[in-house]
């Protein structure tokens, strides 16, 4: 069992910065990769940014040039760094873990952070 630990999440005015942590623990195995994915009232679970164990990176089209994901490995630990903030952006953000512990896939899913961002 994995269990996922968000923080950093919160109120902002556009145009702030947020830096939101998610720490992987118990029977983590080999991770294959670490993401954040958001959503909004009303609307689908979204994929923000996702980063593999050899550092390939994705990002939405819509948070490019603004976040900044990483991860310390030693940890089992990823980042997402926010910064310019929109109103837009104010959702529920979700940290994912996916991985394989003795040849069984896994994927984790955190409680999820608020984070807001006013006008």
């Amino acid at each position: 069992q994995v269990q996922l630990v968000e923080s950093g999440g919160g109120l902002v005015q556009a145009g702030g910065s947020l830096r939101l942590s998610c720490a992987a623990s118990g029977i983590i195995g080999t991770i294959s990769a670490m993401g954040w994915y958001r959503q909004a009232p009303g609307k689908q679970r979204e994929l923000v940014a996702r980063i593999t164990s050899g550092s390939n990176i994705n990002y939405a089209d819509s948070v490019k040039g603004r976040f900044t994901i990483s991860r310390d490995a030693a940890k089992n630990t990823v980042y997402l760094q926010m910064n310019s903030l929109r109103p837009e952006d104010t959702a529920v953000y979700y940290c994912n873990v996916i991985g394989r512990y003795v040849g069984r896939p896994y994927d984790s899913w955190a409680q999820g952070t608020q984070v807001t961002v006013s006008s």
